[in-house]
């Protein structure tokens, strides 16, 4: 059963703009903080974005200005916004969840594939 599910990722041209969904599922009873990562081929996973339960933000350097993440805990969806997109952010993003209750794995989502063309 996925938990996480992403949405938004496609082909872009570099200048372009999408913006990246992942819900979760109503089942996850609590979650604490949720981020997005990337990977590209060849290249480690890394951390893009981070946003905390309280609402608290954390961006890799790279994006900074350029993506926004949000979240709607009503919803159990969190968002990145990403603009002025470039080929280096071609990656596939994978949503990330950290349960409200410690000892427990974190939750991810599948991935999707961001590509910005040149």
């Amino acid at each position: 059963q996925v938990q996480l599910v992403e949405s938004g990722g496609g082909l872009v041209q570099a200048g372009g703009s999408l913006r990246l969904s992942c819900a979760a599922s109503r089942s996850i009873f609590s979650i604490n903080a949720m981020g997005w990562y990337r990977q590209a081929p060849g290249k480690q996973r890394e951390l893009v974005a981070s946003i905390s339960n309280g609402g608290s933000t954390n961006y890799r350097d790279s994006v900074k200005g350029r993506f926004t993440i949000s979240r709607d805990n009503a919803k159990n969806t969190v968002y990145l916004q990403m603009n002025s997109l470039e080929p280096e952010d071609t990656a596939v993003y994978y949503c990330n969840a950290v349960p409200g209750r410690w000892g427990l794995p974190d939750y991810w989502g599948l991935g999707t594939q961001v590509t910005v063309s040149s």
